[in-house]
């Protein structure tokens, strides 16, 4: 069955459908990465958007649950060249079809993939609907949508969630988080306690933490500025761990500012320098806001690490505080393994 790719300038591209049946409408963005679909799909700060994967195949190792990166994928749909119906994978539960049908998450296949990333890289990321379709009243439809609150809190388990370990305690606080972050902080055999973003600083210490830890999530950091008093707060307490919307959020907490990028870092294959050793490490991104550089340096943060491609803050520290924060993912899942030092250095931080 044909399916449309609908953009709010008024521009289309027809696919093959797959998935589920549903239309949709999103923020449209691409991933350059080569596998790791399915961490993809269920990672939350893709939530509200539409990814065009750049893969030109997707779907050939199937998808099983233990991979997943959250309980629930939020985003709006999924864009692929080509998709495979055969799985050659022994740990496969089943195909991404059947994967987006059970997760009511539309598809398009055959369509093409390379014009829309390119379209995207000129005039920067563009919101766009997922349609079976055509009609006169659909970009109006296209242009009035936003991302809301209520899309927004579906990245958040309102529910504490304790994962035992034997060693210091880490509270996590969850703007959208990834297991794999959590599993990064068990492996070194912390307690770790994952709390909504929102969390008072009171029933926080009354956790007991021994260290801070700052989540991933979706959409602009400033529709959190209520949490940044607390942060202030627990950087001073705690040594403390910022990911992707944590960084930016304890930078502006701090008083740097963040902008929206023209079409964003997704993708394991941004190369990123550290100032101090001046060690280049290839990473896991996914975000599309950045902090601003200039903003850094009336702060008492430091700039420690920066994008090679377009010299975007990459990775900050506290002058004063045990606090630091990277705008990429050293957790990986699916992607290098470069940067996981970073959750020793956290560790050693909270043990000392």
């Amino acid at each position: 069955m044909k399916r449309y790719l609908v953009f709010e300038d008024g521009t289309y591209f027809e696919g093959t459908a797959f998935g589920s049946d549903t239309e949709t409408i999103g923020e449209l963005v691409f991933t350059t990465g080569m596998s790791g679909y399915q961490e993809a799909i269920t990672d939350q700060s893709y939530n509200g958007q539409i990814i065009n994967f750049c893969a030109p195949m997707i779907g050939n190792y199937g998808v099983a649950k233990k991979f997943n990166e959250s309980q629930k994928p939020t985003i709006k749909g999924v864009l692929a060249r080509e998709i495979s119906d055969v799985v050659g994978n022994y740990q496969s539960e089943m195909t991404i079809d059947e994967f987006l049908k059970q997760e009511n998450v539309p598809g398009i296949r055959r369509i093409d993939t390379r014009a829309i990333t390119l379209k995207i890289r000129k005039a920067g990321s563009l919101k766009a609907a997922i349609v079976d379709d055509l009609n006169s009243g659909l970009l109006d439809q296209i242009s009035t949508w936003k991302l809301d609150d209520e899309q927004l809190q579906k990245s958040i388990n309102p529910t504490p969630a304790t994962f035992e370990g034997s060693g210091k305690h880490v509270v996590l606080l969850d703007f959208g988080y990834k297991e794999s972050i959590v599993s990064e902080l068990t492996k070194r055999c912390l307690q770790v306690t994952v709390v909504p973003g929102n969390t008072s600083l009171e029933e926080i210490e009354n956790l007991r933490p021994d260290g801070i830890m700052l989540s991933n999530g979706p959409g602009d950091p400033t529709r959190h500025m209520d949490v940044l008093p607390t942060i202030i707060e627990l950087e001073k307490r705690y040594p403390l761990f910022g990911i992707c919307m944590g960084h930016q959020l304890l930078c502006l907490a701090n008083g740097a500012k963040t902008f929206k990028m023209k079409f964003g870092h997704r993708g394991f294959n941004h190369p990123v320098k550290d100032l101090e050793s001046g060690r280049i490490y290839f990473t896991s991104q996914n975000h599309g806001y950045a902090v601003d550089e200039e903003s850094v340096r009336d702060t008492a943060l430091k700039v420690t690490q920066v994008e090679l491609n377009d010299q975007t803050v990459e990775g900050v520290e506290h002058t004063k505080y045990n606090a630091f924060s990277v705008q990429f993912h050293p957790d990986a899942k699916p992607g290098p393994h470069d940067a996981d030092f970073l959750f020793n250095k956290f560790w050693d931080m909270i043990n000392k």
